[in-house]
């Protein structure tokens, strides 16, 4: 049994850490190779595998049974394993996932982004508790990309599902002017009509288009569809075809959206690594730069002020104000605690 002694002891601090990198690399190392049956070790290290790539948001490969391919960290002993990760948390991962190919099944995250969002978040307080700033700089920048689709996510039925919006009137149709060029009145700049019309065009194109089109122009069309809502004086069919309830809702939460997507806080992602410079803010500068940000987002009407709520996250008021543009209640998952638990309950640590 591993929860005895020194090296026990060493495991489970790892595992109440969700160090899943540095668990496969002592078990690849065989430290403890007396008291750990080698396809509990080798099982435990698929387990790791997944782990990383929920805590890395590596989402592609979140369906993927064989967990282990290409992981970043030691998978030396995973050939022994004969069980695989648990389908249950396999199909939670795979709802986080992006459709590598146009029209695969099922569309995960094009169809909701509500469990990505929550996953992240989960992912963000445990880099809080790590002081890991970077990481987590990334992650609300990532949340601030997309959050505009949070809010068309309830009115549209999907996250901005290319394959739907191209059967979509609204946005297809004459009267549109979502993706159009040669139009005037429209608030989107040339990026913005660039992504808008290739949305409507890529569900036919090749998977690798397609995959070029999520990288690089997705988000894009994030934030177009959140200047259709909260910046467009002269509104075509994407907006003029919802209810007087809805186009209220979508400007309000898309305005709080933008301010959040403009703050102070995603600001300093460009003095960390994963932006353009070469310093990393310390837990209490983000803290700080947060505070900052509370206030100017409160002050983008009634769903902005929800992030002064004290919601008891790290970040306080985000996952509120996360909740208020999506009209939802969102909270932390606990996939990543799930997912240590079993590699505890298979260590018996």
């Amino acid at each position: 049994m591993t929860g005895v002694g020194p090296a026990g002891d060493i495991l489970a601090l790892l595992i109440r850490r969700y160090a899943f990198r540095e668990i496969a690399a002592v078990l690849g190392a065989g430290i403890l190779a007396g008291s750990i049956p080698s396809h509990e070790a080798a099982l435990a290290q698929k387990l790791c595998a997944y782990g990383q790539r929920l805590m890395d948001l590596d989402a592609e490969d979140l369906a993927d049974p064989d967990v282990a391919h290409g992981a970043s960290l030691d998978t030396s002993l995973v050939d022994q394993a004969r069980e695989t990760v648990p389908a249950d948390l396999i199909r939670r991962g795979a709802a986080c996932r992006m459709p590598q190919v146009p029209r695969e099944q099922p569309r995960a995250a094009l169809r909701s982004l509500v469990p990505a969002y929550q996953l992240v978040l989960e992912s963000v307080e445990i880099r809080w508790r790590r002081q890991e700033m970077a990481a987590i700089l990334a992650g609300v920048h990532l949340m601030s990309q997309y959050a505009y689709l949070l809010a068309w996510e309830s009115v549209l039925g999907h996250a901005a599902d290319p394959a739907e919006l191209a059967r979509d009137e609204a946005f297809a149709g004459l009267d549109s002017r979502f993706g159009a060029w040669d139009v005037t009145g429209c608030p989107h700049i040339r990026p913005e009509k660039a992504a808008a019309s290739r949305a409507l065009r890529v569900a036919d194109s090749t998977a690798l288009s397609w995959r070029n089109y999520l990288n690089r122009q997705h988000s894009t069309v994030a934030r177009a569809l959140g200047a259709c809502a909260a910046q467009c004086m002269n509104p075509c069919t994407v907006i003029s075809t919802r209810t007087e309830e809805d186009r209220v809702r979508l400007g309000a939460a898309c305005r709080a959206a933008f301010a959040f997507a403009d703050s102070a806080l995603i600001r300093l992602r460009h003095a960390a690594p994963v932006g353009h410079g070469f310093g990393v803010p310390s837990r209490d500068e983000v803290a700080e730069t947060w505070r900052h940000s509370r206030v100017s987002i409160s002050r983008h009407g009634p769903v902005g002020e929800l992030v002064l709520t004290e919601d008891g996250f790290p970040l306080p008021g985000l996952v509120t104000l996360l909740s208020g543009i999506a009209g939802r209640t969102l909270r932390p998952d606990t996939l990543l605690a799930d997912m240590a638990a079993e590699i505890a309950a298979r260590l018996h640590t």
